[in-house]
């Protein structure tokens, strides 16, 4: 999958909140707890880490995830 050239900007993502659609294992909550930037554009988000508000869990993925509306919503619903 080729991913978009567009990013988010750091200082929005960094902390947001973010529901998943169809939770797995009772983790439905997520906050963005850490950021990959880009080495030549620091402005220019890779990847992100989100934790699980119940477990704790950690994973990583592309920024462009969270643009997937069948997956992630802003915010926590």
């Amino acid at each position: 999958m080729p991913y978009p050239e567009r990013s988010w900007h750091p200082k929005k993502l960094a902390g947001s909140k973010w529901t998943a659609v169809q939770p797995q294992q009772r983790e439905k909550h997520f906050l963005v707890v850490a950021l990959e930037v880009d080495d030549e554009d620091p402005q220019r988000v890779t990847r992100l880490t989100l934790e699980a508000l119940l477990s704790k869990r950690q994973f990583s993925l592309h920024w462009s995830a969270l643009e997937d509306t069948a997956l992630w919503q802003p915010g926590w619903h």
